[in-house]
């Protein structure tokens, strides 16, 4: 069995592509930051990253920014989707300085990012990465990062970078910093793809041999169930400990007493944000929303499925501080009360 976590913490995931869209400020960015850092309920603050898809305001000058300001906080992307096309060498050195700033207090989740495929591919090669290369450059790149951060002067050979007699300093300020891989669960729970549409079982068996922990979105608590009782179980066979492996659910929200209004509101965002027309079978998949009593339920969902954290992006163009104000004084307070019904149902 893996491990059973009953009580959820929670994060939230700050909208830095609304600086593109014009709907936030670097200032307000910071400014959630801060009120986070300030509210017990939270303990972590997550940001988005892309290149040329879904354009938003660099993670590593924001994260670094947040990380000066913050003593408390866990941090990092959310996830980092340029990750296989920056050079990892240059990259180690940069998240190190940022885990320096940040006292050992960063969570770096990777993936090969998203989008529409034909920007995806554009951006791709570009940047210089054949689209079928890219992700498998993510899981040597995190090698190539472990790798810097842990040994001096000892020869590396991948198949996309050979290097040697290579010093890294400074190293994080954290010996193990962690690096996550974010998947969907969904996959991954039901074996549906394959390595080259970056699917299931091939990702399932990197995350656990290679990762230090996972983000997921859009599934049901009996998927991320499943799925993370594979990645550790993989782990295991690995030789590896997972005592200390970790997870988070990536999620939104929008709280209304009007629930037919919430959805929209939470929609009209969504879709602007990622370039899209999603329906509402889509958003129920990712979207918790309605008034505070349903939004309780619906996270509570989530207790006791092996889900340890959930970072949240409350999705609304122009009331993210009334709404957090609302998450925090009638929601997130009882989200954790009372015994989890997963299982139950079985």
């Amino acid at each position: 069995m893996g491990q059973q976590i009953d009580r959820l913490k929670f994060g939230v995931t700050l909208s830095n592509r609304g600086v593109v869209m014009g709907i936030r400020t670097a200032k307000d960015l910071l400014q959630m930051a801060d009120r986070v850092e300030q509210s017990e309920l939270f303990d972590s603050v997550w940001v988005g990253d892309a290149l040329y898809v879904n354009r938003r305001l660099d993670a590593i000058p924001l994260l670094a920014a947040i990380a000066g300001r913050t003593e408390r906080i866990l941090m990092g992307p959310a996830t980092m989707g340029s990750f296989a096309l920056r050079n990892p060498l240059v990259f180690a050195y940069e998240w190190a300085s940022i885990d320096q700033i940040a006292g050992g207090r960063t969570r770096l989740i990777v993936t090969a990012g998203g989008g529409g495929e034909a920007l995806w591919k554009a951006e791709s090669i570009a940047l210089g990465v054949p689209p079928e290369e890219r992700r498998k450059r993510v899981y040597e790149h995190i090698r190539i990062l472990k790798h810097l951060w842990h040994k001096d002067k000892e020869a590396f050979e991948g198949a996309f970078y050979k290097f040697a007699d290579l010093v890294l300093e400074p190293k994080p300020r954290n010996p193990d910093c962690p690096i996550w891989t974010g998947t969907n669960a969904t996959r991954l729970a039901t074996g549906g793809a394959d390595m080259a549409s970056g699917g299931s079982d091939y990702a399932l068996k990197q995350c656990g041999r290679l990762a230090d922990g996972w983000m997921t979105h859009s599934a049901a608590p009996r998927a991320i169930h499943n799925s993370w009782n594979k990645i550790l179980a993989v782990a295991r066979e690995n030789g590896r400990a997972t005592d200390w492996f970790d997870n988070c659910i990536y999620h939104h929200i929008y709280i209304d007493e009007n629930r037919d209004r919430a959805l929209q509101e939470s929609k009209s965002f969504l879709d602007r944000y990622y370039s899209a027309d999603y329906t509402r079978e889509r958003l129920e998949t990712w979207l918790t929303y309605g008034s505070p009593k349903e939004c309780i339920e619906g996270l509570k969902a989530f207790r006791g499925c092996g889900a340890r954290r959930m970072t949240l992006r409350i999705s609304t163009a122009t009331r993210e501080f009334e709404q957090f104000d609302r998450l925090i004084n009638e929601v997130l307070p009882y989200v954790n009360e009372g015994e989890s019904s997963f299982g139950m149902e079985a």
